[in-house]
């Protein structure tokens, strides 16, 4: 057996690399696995009922207040429940992956899907006549016109609603709570629901006189506090009173009931306690808000020294503590959202976002990677599951045995992890006026935004602006190339202009005015979170809130941001390249053509359409005929935003990635100039190449994406790649690899993901789903089943160019 002393010279010693092609779960661990996968979804109504019930006692009270109260309702009264085989516990609804209904986010769409919730194309819940009963006829008539969906259709203003409806950009986060945030889970293991407590009443004591917002946010934080010790005691008290003949199940009975117990109050102090306290708050985290992407962060840098203490103690082996790393990324996999028929086409697959990060920097620059950062490695080697979204970060002097382990796990086919940049993204935090210890500290929400744990809002979910749309209306002269209505400004079109610099310049009117709407969209939709859903035990565990006694809604983080996606760089770059080339420079097509031939989605012009298709550069080919366009249009989109301001005293960060939203957006966006058909999908990921059209091999992607300022990217990027499996055989492809993985980090790329999966295989699964219920692919920053993807999506990764 290692001593901790040589387990902290050298962690990968260890995991030794035959390892990790055989892991597995232990048998209990795989039982849990299999319930989840082969469990029913269902819909929860259970929480909508209790809301209900709390807001109408609540009824006239400061909203903070209302919020507060309705959480400790919810802890009190939602039912909960204990699997024989969980050694870590707790969860937001009675059975695993349940859509839970959150009223004061949304009736109104719920309403219209309670009937097609069981067989809609995606993100299908089983749902009982009783339950649509009680829904339609107790619970929505209470919240008819005064949910947050409803609020925001009232005061966004039509012209911006015309905006969205064009397609040109979305308004998110506009029927749940606030979610896509890093809370200070460090700081929430140091101090404990006892110590945020007295943290609350010396805020509350340095001030004679209080403004009454600050005592309502103070009274209300308090009340937040009670909910979580009563909810976390309430698992004691059912884990006491458990049933069993198994006497080694009686002695992990009462061990969680002493656990329990303990962190009610106080500050966990061993690797078990630590992990069953950071799970109750994501569940606290969840009940309050029913939204996505709380996410963990830097996992393997706050708990190492709770693991390290045990291990050293003899308290575990390491093999029983990778049991208990293991039963919590189990639980990560046991929440799902409800989301509306057209916001599942854009998160497909039940994107959660509960994203650790491994690896990286420590506060003096010094390599971050330890052992807990290949126990959680191993945890994703054994489970192969689609949460956590597992990424890692790398820089010059990431340790080579640490990026060998993680192609190997990537080399296992579930996504993950991903892999950030270091070398590119910190700099671009500093940037954004992020103090450099915190821009050292930076990890991921959701799916691949930055953010700063437990110091930020980034509101990093807040918009997808299609700049190929925009684009589209712009060779149109601002309309509609179907209707003709107008939806940008009445600029020339297409075949009204003389030259190329007066196409760009167009472009570049359309997109500043298409964003200014868009930032003036977000900001409605951000004041009136502050206004209706306050969040108050998310803020106790943002720095700064409890200090200012103001909401994280409402500005009291240290830093505030919003981000916006950019949505599809490389189809903006491919149709700028096309035109030029074919109309202004060699003449071989004229204005006119283009447009009726784009109108007519190139009916009887296939010859044409090749040849845009294949004698035209392509981006994702290294290519300075094309990439020049990617440059530029990705730099001017990035100005373009970050001279905006969200109401939190904040700007506005741009990024570059799509979710799966690049599959309905391109349904709204018609043949484009690079050869591309009506409503077919964007291109994938946000810098990702269009599939099939990078040609040239996976380095000259890299040089591809690497020529923009992605500094400038500060909400994050998304750059797909897709490889076959036998890339990964032996050792020396996985050197190769890691070598490839150097190369994205000495081009500043800020983030990079791979499918490892072959087109015959996913073809396989489409044919017969029941011999793939395991099978999970990468979607676009996140993981999902690829069986549980609608069909439109599945053929769309199938399409994506695999390098050998």
């Amino acid at each position: 057996m290692m001593t901790m002393d040589a387990l902290r010279t050298d962690p990968a010693a260890a995991f030794p690399e035959d390892l990790w092609h055989h892991t597995q779960p232990v048998e209990r661990l795989a039982r849990i696995r299999e319930r989840l996968l082969t469990n029913t979804r269902q819909i929860d109504v259970e929480r909508a009922r209790l809301t209900t019930e709390s807001y109408r006692a609540t009824e006239g009270q400061p909203m903070p207040l209302r919020r507060a109260h309705m959480l400790l309702h919810l802890t009190r009264h939602l039912s909960i429940v204990m699997d024989e085989d969980e050694l870590i516990v707790g969860n937001r609804s009675l059975l695993p992956r349940m859509g839970v209904i959150a009223p004061e986010g949304a009736v109104d769409w719920i309403d219209r899907e309670l009937d097609i919730l069981p067989t809609r194309p995606q993100d299908q819940f089983d749902i009982q006549p009783e339950q649509i009963r009680e829904l339609r006829e107790e619970i929505f008539p209470y919240w008819r016109g005064q949910t947050l969906e409803d609020t925001v259709a009232a005061r966004v203003p039509a012209f911006i609603q015309a905006a969205v409806r064009g397609r040109a950009f979305s308004l998110n986060q506009t029927d749940h709570a606030q979610g896509h945030i890093l809370p200070d889970v460090a700081e929430w293991l140091r101090l404990g629901i006892g110590g945020l407590r007295r943290k609350v009443h010396a805020a509350q004591q340095r001030q004679d006189v209080q403004p009454p917002e600050q005592q309502i946010f103070y009274e209300a934080s308090l009340i937040a506090l009670q909910a979580a010790q009563e909810f976390i005691l309430r698992y004691a008290d059912l884990a006491r009173a458990q049933e069993t003949n198994d006497p080694q199940r009686r002695v992990e009975l009462d061990q969680i009931a002493a656990t329990c117990a303990w962190i009610a109050e106080d500050p966990p102090r061993d690797f078990r306690e630590g992990l069953q306290f950071i799970w109750f708050l994501f569940v606290l985290l969840q009940i309050e808000s029913n939204a996505s992407s709380f996410s963990p962060g830097r996992f393997d840098q706050y708990l190492l020294p709770y693991l390290e203490r045990d291990l050293e103690a003899g308290r575990l082996t390491l093999a029983e503590a990778q049991i208990l790393l293991e039963s919590l990324w189990l639980k990560f996999n046991e929440i799902v959202l409800l989301r509306s028929s057209s916001s599942a086409r854009y998160f497909a697959g039940f994107p959660i976002g509960f994203n650790i990060v491994l690896g990286g920097q420590l506060p003096d620059g010094r390599d971050a990677t330890n052992l807990l950062s290949y126990m959680c490695l191993r945890a994703q080697a054994d489970l192969g599951l689609t949460q956590p979204n597992l990424s890692i970060r790398i820089h010059h002097h990431s340790p080579q045995n640490f990026l060998m382990a993680a192609a190997a796990v990537i080399g296992r086919g579930s996504g993950m992890p991903q892999v950030f940049n270091d070398e590119v993204i910190i700099p671009g935090q500093m940037q954004r006026g992020i103090d450099p210890r915190d821009a050292r500290d930076y990890a991921v929400v959701g799916c691949v935004e930055l953010s700063t744990p437990g110091k930020a809002l980034g509101w990093s979910d807040a918009s997808m602006f299609n700049m190929t749309r925009v684009l589209e209306l712009t060779l149109f002269g601002g309309r509609d190339p179907q209707t003709g209505t107008l939806i940008g400004l009445p600029t020339p079109a297409l075949d009204e202009l003389e030259t190329f610099a007066q196409l760009e310049a167009a472009y570049d009117r359309q997109l500043a005015h298409f964003i200014d709407l868009m930032v003036r969209g977000c900001n409605i939709v951000d004041s009136i979170h502050a206004e209706m859903l306050p969040s108050p035990f998310l803020s106790l565990v943002i720095d700064d809130c409890i200090a200012r006694g103001v909401d994280v809604t409402a500005g009291g983080a240290r830093y505030n941001f919003s981000g916006v996606q950019g949505v599809q760089i490389a189809n903006v770059a491919d149709s700028l390249a096309a035109v030029r080339q074919a109309i202004f420079e060699e003449g071989w097509l004229t204005a006119v053509e283009l447009l009726d031939t784009l109108r007519s989605d190139y009916a009887d012009r296939e010859v044409l359409r090749q040849r845009l298709l294949n004698r035209v550069p392509k981006y994702g080919n290294d290519d300075e005929a094309v990439d020049q366009f990617n440059r530029r249009w990705a730099n001017r989109y990035c100005h373009l935003v970050e001279q905006h301001h969200n109401i939190r005293g904040g700007i506005y960060q741009p990024g570059f990635y799509t979710v799966s939203a690049h599959v309905p957006m391109g349904a709204h966006v018609g043949a484009t100039p690079d050869g591309r058909h009506a409503g077919d999908p964007l291109a994938d990921g946000g810098l990702s190449p269009s599939a099939g059209l990078d040609r040239r091999g996976p380095t000259a992607v890299l040089r591809s994406v690497s020529k923009p300022d992605l500094r400038l990217a500060s909400n994050g990027t998304l750059l797909n790649m897709k490889f076959l499996p036998s890339f990964f055989e032996g050792h020396d492809a996985l050197e190769k690899f890691v070598d490839l993985l150097r190369g994205f980090c000495a081009l500043e790329i800020p983030h990079v993901q791979f499918n490892v999966v072959s087109s015959q295989m996913l073809r396989e699964a489409q044919a017969h789903p029941e011999r793939f219920r395991y099978l999970v692919v990468r979607v676009a920053g996140y993981s999902a089943y690829f069986t549980e993807l609608d069909r439109d999506l599945q053929n769309e990764i199938i399409r994506r160019t695999e390098f050998q």
